[in-house]
């Protein structure tokens, strides 16, 4: 059977990570804030590390802090407008620093939900997190850009003690002069990409492991990786067959696995969560971790962002505790 081939719209959906246009909507439908605002730190022609957060896009910024630490500002136009001018010094002052840091900025009035979960006392605030938790004491009250900068620098050489040096990918940059960007394919892919058009899928799967083992802050290549293993473990597999042999063993991790990779790539995502999250439910011990850890490969197929994959991992927690 051949499979069709990877494509990036509609298959993993990193739009929620990708830095909006000065023109357009910051992700999560929210109204334009620092990032994709005009000024310092957005001028046509440069990397962007800094995101508008959302509920819709928060997981996965707490994801990217895995590879290098996500500064979050907590700001609010209405109830501290000084706090917007320090969001756009954060959101410079990341880009200085050629993807030591992401800057996550959080407008609280368009997504308390973030505010309240993070327990934050006040506005704005300052937090600094990796591997997904605060890095240190949140830092209250209105930065400057001179001090914002210091502080950058201040964490780098902390993060150099360490033997910190991950890096992350520049969130956009800006088209070739004359070129359609949503026609654009980013070179690094091409590879990847052409493998999956002559229907090699191993040779895709290889391409993508050797884009994320030189950068494993490439997230789009994760996406890219997880999406081609799932054409990996599917190619001649017969639906028939697979889905009696799951029905007949409700409790056997690679029968359930198997159909739960079916079902993703027959577009019927829920379904495949459900079986999955179920499945960690019944098991224990090596078979559970063994279906969450497939689960987690496949919610990074469809996209962190994805409002089906939040619903996923809200399931997943259940589950677990």
């Amino acid at each position: 059977m051949t499979q069709q081939p990877f494509s990036r719209p509609g298959a993993v959906d990193l739009s929620g990570l990708k830095r909006p246009s000065p023109t357009g909507p910051p992700a999560g439908g929210a109204g334009a804030g620092p990032a994709g605002a005009s000024g310092a730190g957005s001028a046509a022609g440069s990397a962007s590390y800094a995101v508008d957060v959302s509920e819709e896009n928060f997981q996965s910024l707490l994801d990217a802090s895995v590879t290098a630490p996500v500064v979050l500002v907590f700001y609010s136009p209405t109830r501290s407008p000084e706090s917007v001018g320090m969001a756009e010094d954060a959101a410079t002052a990341a880009g200085e620093y050629d993807g030591r840091f992401l800057a996550g900025l959080i407008d609280i009035d368009a997504s308390p939900t973030i505010a309240q979960a993070m327990q934050i006392p006040q506005v704005p605030l300052l937090l600094v997190i990796l591997d997904g938790r605060p890095a240190a004491q949140p830092i209250p009250g209105v930065l400057t850009l001179d001090e914002m900068r210091a502080l950058f620098n201040q964490l780098a050489q902390g993060l150099t003690a360490q033997g910190i040096t991950g890096r992350h990918q520049p969130l956009s940059a800006p088209p070739p002069e004359g070129a359609d960007a949503e026609d654009q394919v980013d070179p690094r892919y091409a590879a990847a990409q052409a493998a999956l058009e002559a229907d090699d899928i191993d040779g895709a799967v290889a391409e993508y492991q050797r884009l994320v083992e030189a950068n494993p802050a490439d997230v789009e290549a994760a996406a890219g990786l997880a999406m081609a293993r799932v054409l990996q473990r599917t190619q001649g597999v017969d639906d028939a067959t697979a889905r009696a042999a799951a029905e007949a063993a409700p409790d056997d991790v690679d029968a359930q696995t198997l159909v739960a990779d079916l079902d993703l790539m027959g577009g019927r995502v829920d379904e495949a969560f459900t079986r999955l999250v179920e499945l960690v439910r019944r098991t224990a011990g090596d078979e559970r971790n063994l279906a969450r850890e497939h689960l987690i490969g496949l919610f990074a197929a469809v996209g962190n962002d994805d409002p089906r994959v939040l619903r996923g991992r809200q399931a997943l927690a259940s589950a677990l505790f």
